[in-house]
């Protein structure tokens, strides 16, 4: 597993990836700042955060302080679900990661299954919308720990660790396997997909690397599905 994720960190300094870890990084950038701005959006027009619960000196002291606890949940919340957008990026580079990946250290690899770009789009919007969806739910969760302790932390890397392994899993896996092939694969080795999901929640809340986590963790798991295949090709017999 950490032989994965250390080859395909490395490979970040290969030439052929440089285009490629420039366009990701300015698409994550963006990404993460209108989902902020959306957020903060949301938040200014919460009539908790509004003056006038008070009066006078009290009413501004509470507004400082409720503006204040705003901007600093603005930003987790903004953290906590960038993950599950970024992984909309994969889509467009998805091909190109993983052919360079390959060609270095799997150059005698049989042609891949084809897959077009809409069944490529259908996996990426499912797991970006389940994940969206399922980070807002727990919000409520990630809030009351934001100020009792670290336990939001547990939540998150549990949730998007299983959402992130088996998205980046199902990427990769189909060009390699038909469907049924995948979804058996997956089963016998899901523990050691959803730690390489937990990998990749846990990159994406460092900044700067969090920004070309997508292509860290697609190549890694080129490289874990590389170490599956012998048992794949059982099932698949």
């Amino acid at each position: 597993m950490i032989t994965c994720f250390y080859l395909a960190t490395i490979q970040l300094l290969d030439k052929s990836f440089q285009k490629t870890i420039w366009l990701a990084f300015l698409s994550s950038a963006f990404l993460f700042f209108t989902l902020w701005l959306i957020l903060g959006y949301a938040f200014s027009y919460n009539p908790f955060f509004s003056d006038g619960w008070f009066s006078g000196l009290f009413d501004w002291v509470f507004t400082k302080i409720t503006g204040m606890l705003g901007s600093a949940l603005i930003f987790t919340l903004t953290w906590f679900l960038f993950p599950s957008v970024l992984t909309l990026i994969i889509t467009f580079f998805l091909e190109r990661i993983i052919l360079v990946v390959e060609e270095k250290h799997y150059p005698d690899l049989d042609n891949t299954r084809k897959q077009n770009l809409i069944e490529i789009l259908g996996i990426t919007l499912k797991f970006t919308l389940l994940s969206i969806f399922l980070n807002i739910l727990v919000i409520p969760l990630y809030i009351i720990f934001f100020f009792l302790g670290p336990a939001n932390l547990i939540i998150f890397y549990i949730l998007n660790g299983y959402l992130l392994g088996k998205e980046y899993f199902e990427l990769v896996a189909h060009r390699r396997f038909s469907p049924s092939v995948s979804r058996k694969v997956y089963v016998l080795y899901s523990v050691k997909i959803f730690w390489a999901g937990v990998i990749n929640a846990f990159l994406m809340t460092i900044p700067i690397l969090n920004m070309v986590t997508p292509i860290i963790s697609t190549a890694a798991m080129v490289h874990l599905i590389q170490r599956f295949d012998d048992k794949s090709n059982e099932i698949s017999s």
